[in-house]
């Protein structure tokens, strides 16, 4: 029998596509990279996962683990080798257990993250992770992401929200690792191995998440502000009087919105009148007692008082608060629309924030004038999202002549100040290069035997987050 005829008898042929059928998976939701497959296999549970997975192990077939594809990174899109096999788990979308006493849902890996919230809410509890593509982006890629999103200040990121996982491995072995447990001090923690493999170390499967009470109340409010620095000393100032009640506190430069405004005019700003000194507004969240209310309404107004808050709205209605988050989440489909990217997906230090932003802007100014720098992100948990568009008018062939010195430039200043290339769309094809040049080359040689030891056919999502070229050289035997 021929590979392909042994997927069919496995999976079924509504459940293995080719050609047109398989065309929607092979191309990344930037359109950085369209690749070609073997096929797309669509298993429907996790002994299919590990049969197909055996399968492919034994014929020397490399595997593309694919969820919602909605990654910034191309890291669930296949080469144009034609050679791999793109496994989608959009058919794994069961909730298997919710367990309110243990405050812990367990869902397959193709659950939508919307779903899962959903799921969550039906059963008295809150699941936080919370981000833009909530819509369709599913548990296996924000797990294999180690997604973030705009609560991570408060409940952390998806590491910090799972218990448990489910596993195959990459010889096709099913690790089941779903206990709800918060504390199993029994060996080295692979779930935490897996999460943010991005696929490379096997096929994440299920997953034990971690619920939580709703909130008595949820208060929202959206800030003009004239600087940044001024946006960080009102964070201070908020995670002092409001503590674990702050959950959110989201930072968007006056052209990001103004971007927003362009593209979708059916949104409007909060504020009407906008005095001409704004250059940042913020998005600012609590959830608790309705006494946070109180404690908000009073930060803000000494905000105000201080100058550092030029205006603010305060969301009436669970309306008002969509449509502020809208505007937010709004901003990276505004920027698809607009034209070719220079994404930066950055962390750093709360401190060096400021300094970060106003050294990069001056830099780009000067090397690029014309530049458009659509700047947005997490303040709270200092992860900042620095895009770089080109001049009005710029082709895309000017943007990517522009990309190496931004990236590189950037990057530069990013881990002079302590700070990560990566805060939490993860690595994948697109930032193979900028992983080789700024990582430890101890921590990389690291990560190479662990994906040797886990992976040794390689056949787990080749070409993503390692480059063959950094693999360490075996060491001589030493001199007698």
């Amino acid at each position: 029998m021929t590979f392909h005829s042994r997927l069919t008898a496995l999976l079924g042929s509504a459940n293995v596509l080719v050609d047109h059928d398989a065309q929607s998976y092979l191309t990344d939701w930037r359109k950085l990279r369209t690749g070609r497959a073997l096929a797309v296999a669509r298993p429907g549970t996790t002994e299919e996962v590990a049969a197909l997975v055996r399968l492919c192990a034994a014929e020397g077939v490399p595997i593309v683990p694919q969820g919602g594809n909605t990654g910034q990174v191309a890291a669930a899109t296949p080469d144009e080798s034609a050679t791999a096999l793109v496994v989608s788990l959009e058919r794994m979308n069961r909730v298997r257990e919710i367990d309110v006493a243990n405050d812990t849902i367990t869902v397959e890996a193709g659950c939508i993250l919307a779903a899962v919230q959903d799921a969550a809410r039906e059963a008295g509890r809150l699941f936080p992770l919370s981000l833009g593509a909530e819509g369709s982006c599913q548990i296996g890629g924000n797990l294999s992401t180690n997604a973030g999103g705009i609560k991570v200040l408060r409940y952390g990121n998806a590491r910090e929200l799972t218990l448990g996982l489910e596993v195959v491995t990459a010889e096709g072995a099913i690790w089941n690792g779903l206990a709800g447990l918060r504390k199993d001090n029994t060996g080295y923690d692979l779930r935490d191995l897996y999460i943010g493999a991005e696929g490379t170390l096997g096929i994440i499967t299920a997953a034990t998440l971690k619920l939580y009470p709703l909130p008595a109340a949820e208060h929202t409010a959206f800030l003009a502000l004239r600087t940044l620095p001024d946006a960080s000393a009102v964070l201070a100032a908020a995670r002092a009087a409001l503590g674990d009640a702050l959950v959110a506190f989201e930072v968007m430069s006056g052209p990001a919105l103004a971007l927003v405004a362009a593209r979708f005019p059916e949104q409007r700003l909060p504020l009407t009148d906008i005095a001409d000194d704004v250059a940042w507004f913020a998005l600012v969240e609590t959830a608790g007692a309705a006494e946070d209310d109180e404690r908000l309404m009073a930060t803000l107004a000494e905000a105000m008082e201080e100058g550092r808050v030029v205006d603010a709205a305060v969301a009436g209605s669970d309306a008002q608060r969509a449509a502020m988050w809208r505007l937010r989440e709004s901003i990276t489909l505004a920027i698809s629309e607009t034209g070719p990217c220079i994404k930066h997906d950055v962390s750093l230090p709360r401190s060096r924030m400021d300094s970060f932003v106003a050294a990069s802007d001056a830099d780009l100014a000067m090397l690029y004038p014309g530049a458009r720098l659509i700047v947005f992100g997490h303040l709270g948990d200092g992860n900042l999202h620095y895009n770089v568009l080109g001049p009005e008018g710029a082709s895309r062939a000017d943007v990517a002549a522009m990309s190496p010195a931004v990236q590189r430039m950037v990057h530069d200043r990013v881990v002079a100040a302590g700070g990560s290339i990566s805060a939490e769309q993860g690595i994948g094809w697109a930032r193979i290069d900028d992983l080789r040049r700024y990582k430890d080359p101890v921590a990389l040689d690291l990560m190479h035997r662990v994906k040797a030891a886990l992976d040794p056919r390689g056949i787990m999502n080749p070409g993503k987050v390692l480059a063959p070229e950094t693999a360490p050289q075996p060491v001589p035997d030493p001199v007698p």
